[in-house]
């Protein structure tokens, strides 16, 4: 598949088409350029490591939003085995934004659940670009209490820009389906490792992000809101999104120091886009790992584990006022 570049990566953007045009050269012509391909090649990927070494978190908003970003499915086929997809939140229908199902995970019996954008017009129709609506959280909460019922543990990735914001949704009660999957996620008595894969959008990311061990790709972003719409309310313009994106902490370094997040799952040079197999390989490391912290727990201490992670968000101070 032929790299799409993003506007920043214009510089590494023309040096891959000049390789590209000596490559065509060097097929049709007896004259070895091999040392010029591999100087050129060199200097590609150096200049592509400088650029994501200083990437802005307009940049990194822009990287997650990549149209070639692996997305839930992908993790699904490259790390687990035997996927079962179920179906239905057996109220109304079934939201295909959310895929869901069975699966095993190095031999052990587990339930992934995750947002699926769409890589053509069609199949972003079909999946709604990954904005769910209130049938996909219903979805994922009945098969998380399933998840419990036969003491396996819950995998969720999350790439969304939020929860769909459209009159059928907010008929369906989208609110409430949201908050009942925070309920559930916060008593489950199975372990929750969570991903955030790509865009972790509002609450819509929320409503499957509740994880005993909560993980972010080096580009994934997370926030209560994304940056058009912060700068849409802020300054009543878009076009303040790189701004907007400076103020709302959503990269996954800024989230780690603020302790929102356990831990940061490094990408390939220039994206998880550019290597899907180097980022299978560092992710595969990074949830073994974390299953490794939940699985000898009992039900328990997970959940006293839980609580205090989510008293320790946020910082305050208590006073006392005087009379």
């Amino acid at each position: 598949m032929k790299t799409t570049f993003l506007d920043f990566e214009q510089s590494v953007a023309e040096l891959e088409t000049k390789i590209e045009e000596l490559r065509f050269v060097q097929e049709e012509s007896a004259v070895d350029i091999s040392e010029e391909l591999k100087t050129l090649s060199e200097k590609s990927m150096q200049l592509t490591k400088e650029l994501y070494a200083n990437l802005s978190p307009w940049q990194v908003s822009q990287v997650a939003r990549h149209p070639q970003r692996p997305y839930t499915l992908d993790y699904i086929n490259s790390l687990f085995t035997d996927f079962h997809e179920l179906h239905g939140d057996r109220v109304f229908a079934d939201d295909q934004s959310i895929v869901a199902g069975l699966a095993r995970f190095e031999g052990q019996s587990c339930m992934v659940i995750g947002h699926q954008k769409g890589r053509d017009t069609k199949e972003r129709a079909m999946r709604n670009f990954g904005m769910s609506r209130p049938e996909g959280y219903r979805k994922a909460m009945r098969l998380m209490r399933l998840a419990e019922k036969f003491h396996i543990p819950v995998f969720t990735f999350v790439d969304t820009p939020g929860a769909f914001p459209g009159i059928d949704a907010e008929e369906h009660n989208q609110s409430e389906a949201i908050g009942r999957n925070l309920y559930t996620q916060a008593e489950l008595t199975v372990p929750i490792i969570t991903t955030i894969i790509g865009e972790g959008g509002s609450g819509g990311a929320l409503a499957i992000a509740q994880g005993d061990i909560v993980m972010m790709l080096q580009y994934a972003t997370y926030s209560v809101i994304s940056p058009e719409g912060c700068a849409s309310i802020l300054w009543k313009t878009a076009e303040k999104a790189p701004e907007a994106a400076e103020q709302l902490a959503l990269t996954a370094q800024r989230l780690k120091t603020l302790g929102l997040i356990d831990r940061i799952v490094s990408e390939p040079t220039g994206g998880a886009h550019r290597d899907y197999e180097g980022t299978m390989n560092h992710l595969r490391k990074a949830l073994i790992e974390s299953m490794k912290v939940v699985e000898g727990l009992d039900s328990d201490a997970l959940l006293e584990r839980r609580h205090e992670r989510f008293m320790s968000y946020g910082k305050f101070k208590e006073t006392v006022e005087k009379s």
